[in-house]
Order: structure tokens, then C-alpha cells, then sequence
């Protein structure tokens, strides 16, 4: 059985109605083009393709084939370049614990070898000796709800190929789970072979990377590029990843107060948090550069923070609190959520009091 098989072939057609398109698009880079046709002509949906294939034209070198062989025999994915010097990023299904892997761009393969690969992000950092073209990073909190997206995939493992969609939302749950930081939820088609896969803006930017498939395979769940960058800093710096561990259970507080309504109601023994001077009943108000406003913003802070770095805390406890500690390891970090499996959590935990 593949690794990849559980991205599922996406049903239907991948293209959308001309007048959604239109909606969609209209304040993307486009807009002049658009404007300038009449709606609902055929030239409009050429000018969209146009500006696809020149994207995809732009792109389509950096994204690459991945194969290896796991204990259920070969499979295949996608990555793509994020420097000339031969580094890619995929996802942990694909390279996270296969062996012999290859990547195949075009006529060339080159063996990789696995820098670092967590299954908690979802994410699997691979190397080729080899000078290559790369992929430009660019800001996933650029983007908004119907933002318009492209992905480069190697779908069954043939050669890349584009797909067009929009952005669906912006999820930290789904279903009965918790992701271990906001997703970006695509609505662009995900066919079996395309795990890894990056997304990109209409500039051509990197935004995210291609975890799991939903809905069939309609839609597609993206790690935030800033969120596998995370990995890979700490990879540079450490050698291996190393999440920072709060060890707090935060709840929603009956009122917001100053802005927030995620209140401490947990301090697990011997936690960093609990050492600080954090108490139960506190409002998190920040955390280093990261405002707080709900206890689901804990979880996405928490997951950029690093063991042995200095964090600050705001909190509100009759006046604003500003606390400050050293981070510790999390002593399991294999065992936290992971994408697409979503499980609990030892840094934070969210009361079940706050699911809806």
C-alpha cells in the first residue's frame, strides 16, 4: 500500500464557475486584465489560465518527485526546493521515516538524505548534493478567506502540474481533534502523489505546505510556511527539533478581560510555567509577540516557541503581569499533535469546556 494513497483523488473537476472565479480574483494580480474584459467572456478565462501557466512556467523546476520504500514497499510524493543548495521540504508521510529516498526532477535523480522529520508538524526537512532552483518563501498571514492559491504536485506520481483554487478558512480543529497550530484550509484538489506539495500565492510565493487531504480529497489541509520554517530553525540551530514546553491548561473565562478570555486553569507539576509566577486564574494577554485572545491562540504561540529560549508572558491578574522564563523540552515530542492525526497535547491543553 502506498504511503501517499491517503491522499485521496480528488472528485470531479477541478475548475470552478467563471463568475466565482471572477469574484474571487478581482484584487489579485490580475485585477487590470479582468477589469478590462467584459465579465463572462471567453477571454477572461484565458487571461485566469494565462496568469496559471505563467506561474506554474516560473515554478514548476523547484518541485520535485519524492520516491522511497517504507515496510509496505515504494511509494512516491512531492517536495520542492527552498534553496539552491539542494534542501527540500515535504511532509513526514512522505520522508519522514522512509528509506532509499530519491528525488526525481525531470530526467535527473539524486539520492536525499533525511535532515529532520517531525511527526507533530507534519513536516520532513530532505538534502541532495547538488546545485538546484528553489522556491521564494513568502507570508501566510497575507492571506484571507478566498484568497486565490496554486499548488505544484506530481500527482501519481507523474510529472508536476498545477491546480487553482481559493482558500477555504483558517482551522485549528477538526472534527474531534486539535491541530498543533492553524492549517490553512485550501479548496484546491488534492490527487494521490501530491502530499508535500507547496502552496503558493499569485506571486509565485510559498505560503504553505501540503499536509493531509479532506472532504475526499476535494480540499487540502496546508501547514503555514512560517510553521515548517519553525522546524528547520531549530534543525540550524540544534541539530533536531526542540519544542518549547509551557505546561499550562488554559480555559474560556466567563467575560473577556482586556481583550482576552483565555484563562490559566492548569499548572502541571514541575512545569516551566509553574515556576514563573503564573497562577491559576490569570488571562494571557501575550505571549512574546503574540497577542492572545481566545485559548486556541495558545496553541499557535506555543508551537513557534523553542526549548532553551527566554519567553515572556503578559497576563492580566487585577493589573497587567509581565512574567519572563527559560523554556524547557518537551520530554516526549513525538507524542503531541501531528497532522493529520490529531491527538493531545503535553505543552498546553484547551478545557474540554471550550469546544463548541
Amino acid at each position: 500500500m502506498s504511503r501517499s494513497s491517503s491522499f485521496r483523488t480528488a472528485r470531479g473537476s477541478a475548475s470552478l464557475p467563471l463568475p466565482l472565479l471572477l469574484l474571487l480574483l478581482v484584487s489579485g494580480p490580475i485585477c487590470g486584465r479582468l477589469c478590462a474584459q467584459e465579465a463572462g467572456s471567453p477571454s477572461v478565462a484565458e487571461a485566469i489560465a494565462d496568469e496559471v501557466r505563467t506561474l506554474f512556467g516560473k515554478c514548476r523546476k523547484a518541485v520535485v518527485k519524492v520516491e522511497g520504500t517504507d515496510r509496505h514497499g515504494q511509494f512516491f510524493g512531492s517536495g520542492f526546493f527552498i534553496d539552491p543548495n539542494g534542501t527540500l521540504y515535504t511532509s513526514y508521510t512522505i520522508g519522514g521515516e522512509a528509506r532509499d529516498i530519491v528525488i526525481v526532477n525531470g530526467n535527473v535523480k539524486l539520492p536525499a538524505r533525511r535532515l529532520v522529520a517531525d511527526i507533530r508538524s507534519g513536516v520532513a526537512l530532505l538534502k541532495v548534493d547538488a546545485e538546484t532552483p528553489f522556491l521564494t518563501l513568502g507570508r501566510s498571514t497575507d492571506l484571507r478567506v478566498a484568497s486565490p492559491v496554486v499548488t505544484i504536485g506530481c500527482p501519481m506520481g507523474l510529472e508536476a502540474s498545477p491546480s487553482f483554487g481559493t482558500v477555504g478558512g483558517f482551522d485549528l480543529r477538526y472534527l474531534t481533534g486539535i491541530f498543533i497550530t492553524t492549517h490553512i484550509r485550501a479548496n484546491v484538489p488534492v490527487q494521490r502523489g501530491e502530499g508535500g506539495a507547496p502552496l503558493l500565492n499569485m506571486h509565485g510565493e510559498v505560503v504553505g505546505l501540503t499536509i493531509a487531504s479532506v472532504d475526499s480529497g476535494s480540499a487540502r489541509f496546508v501547514l503555514p510556511i512560517e510553521a515548517a520554517e519553525k522546524i528547520r530553525r531549530d534543525y540550524l540551530r540544534f541539530g533536531e527539533v526542540r519544542p518549547g514546553w509551557l505546561g499550562i491548561g488554559v480555559a474560556p473565562a466567563k467575560q473577556a478581560i482586556a481583550g482576552s478570555t483565555a484563562m490559566i486553569d492548569d499548572l502541571m507539576s514541575d512545569a516551566p510555567a509553574s515556576r514563573c509566577g503564573l497562577e491559576i486564574g490569570d488571562i494571557l494577554l501575550q505571549i512574546d509577540d503574540r497577542r492572545i485572545q481566545k485559548p486556541e491562540d495558545v496553541v499557535d504561540a506555543s508551537f513557534f516557541l523553542t526549548a532553551e529560549d527566554t519567553v515572556k508572558l503578559t497576563v492580566m491578574r487585577g493589573a497587567t503581569q509581565r512574567l519572563e522564563f527559560t523554556l524547557e523540552a518537551v520530554e516526549h515530542p513525538s507524542e503531541g499533535f501531528a497532522s493529520p492525526t490529531l491527538g493531545p497535547s503535553e505543552a498546553y491543553r484547551i478545557s474540554p469546556s471550550n469546544s463548541k
